[in-house]
């Protein structure tokens, strides 16, 4: 099918990307399991070797199961293109890669995902780039943050585990007077609920195993492109506007325009970081997407009927999420998801660290296990897991104080679920 602009989110979710199997009209996306493609012959080798045409080389680079949800995932999103690869971390390097250069530093938000914060603030030092952490809710502090070594704001839309939800629409416009790309990663609100694009997002990134596959089967990442960027503007950017030596001297964006970052995303990241999404992971991620829409209506419901019958018990002393009328972004909230404010929130006990302990072992419908996003409700105790490696400042900047839990309500009967969680917050009382 053609993709249209009159097209709904529900039949994009199905359709986008996917066309009946021209050798055999098999009209599910077949798993193409291979490593290497048949050339025509030497000049069409060379053509594609070149970046001279488009088309599949080495399973490393580009994979036509991939390719699909590379499609869909951008259609979803508003975005021109979109490259995948093996997780949501790879994701983010990924989604780095082309901006940054020893000495290069980004601004980001200090509500992120525990191990996010810990990439950003340990491991890309190893390749000489630096983060600067700020609260993103402080916007003149996101702008004294930024110098002329910074290369990208990031963010999430609604936060992991806290559930706030970042201005985007300020964001970007900082980002813009700046001359920066405003990076988002978007796993937890999903297209569905929010585009960051349509915000003035320049990338978005996507943890794929969590919501957008949705049933706890594989790793994957994305990472989307609005390709509304000038990276020629300034000379900030030379991986994308300047010679690459590697292509002979090819300007990735005089040469793809609006997709300069999707190509080099493939002919460069892929190539040399090698963080390659597997065909059969591509293939459980589009079935996931297939019913995103319908999941995500009963996730929203069930989050709002969880969340406020958890505010008025007497074990809480506090729920965080943006979804109930008491909560401070439930304005942004309304603006920006207008479908609703996610599923992900956390719960702050009365009882402290060793309350939240009892609570976590007493569940029984709710998993306990470091994911979020599954058809199933699951629980963690960020503190002491996701996000132990920080400081205690750090963790309750993130949301992830020692006296709270994390709550990813999944799809099950809503009145189930507040048993499980009544049960457990009677043991951890005690």
């Amino acid at each position: 099918m053609t993709d249209k602009p009159a097209y709904g989110f529900d039949t994009l979710q199905i359709h986008a990307g996917a066309r009946p199997d021209p050798a055999t009209g098999a009209r599910q996306t077949p798993i193409y399991q291979t490593t290497a493609y048949v050339f025509r012959d030497a000049d069409h080798a060379a053509a594609l070797f070149n970046l001279q045409e488009v088309g599949y080389i080495y399973s490393r680079l580009t994979n036509p199961t991939v390719a699909v949800l590379q499609e869909r995932i951008a259609t979803l999103e508003g975005g021109v293109g979109a490259v995948c690869c093996s997780s949501g971390h790879a994701a983010q390097i990924m989604a780095l890669f082309p901006l940054m250069g020893p000495g290069r530093n980004i601004v980001a938000s200090n509500r992120l995902y525990g191990g996010t914060i810990t990439q950003f603030s340990q491991t890309i030092r190893r390749f000489g780039w630096s983060a600067r952490f700020v609260d993103t809710d402080d916007l003149d502090a996101v702008r004294a943050a930024i110098d002329d070594d910074t290369r990208a704001v990031f963010c999430e839309t609604i936060a992991n585990p806290g559930g706030y939800v970042s201005d985007l629409d300020a964001l970007a416009r900082i980002a813009a007077d700046a001359g920066l790309p405003l990076i988002v990663d978007n796993t937890t609100a999903t297209p569905y609920l929010c585009r960051p694009i349509d915000h003035g997002a320049t990338l978005v990134v996507h943890y794929t195993t969590k919501y957008l596959t949705g049933n706890g089967t594989v790793t994957g990442g994305a990472i989307v492109d609005a390709g509304t960027f000038d990276w020629s503007a300034s000379d900030k950017f030379p991986s994308l506007a300047a010679p690459e030596p590697a292509y002979h001297g090819l300007k990735f964006h005089e040469t793809f325009g609006n997709l300069a970052f999707t190509f080099h995303g493939i002919a460069v990241g892929l190539r040399d970081l090698g963080m390659t999404m597997n065909p059969q992971a591509a293939h459980y991620t589009l079935m996931g997407i297939e019913t995103l829409s319908l999941r995500m209506e009963r996730h929203v419901q069930n989050a709002v009927k969880i969340a406020a019958w958890l505010e008025t018990h007497p074990a809480v002393a506090g729920v965080t999420y943006a979804g109930l009328p008491t909560s401070p972004y439930a304005d942004r909230a309304a603006r920006m998801l207008p479908r609703g404010a996610g599923a992900l929130f956390t719960v702050k006990l009365k009882g402290g660290y060793d309350a939240c302990v009892r609570f976590v072992g007493a569940l029984d419908l709710f998993s306990h296990v470091a994911n979020l996003g599954d058809a199933r409700s699951l629980v963690i105790h960020s503190a002491s897991t996701t996000h132990r490696q920080l400081t205690l400042d750090q963790q309750v900047a993130a949301g992830a104080a020692p006296d709270v839990v994390r709550l990813s309500i999944g799809i099950e009967n809503a009145d189930d679920l507040i048993r499980d969680l009544d049960h457990a917050l009677t043991v951890a009382g005690h």
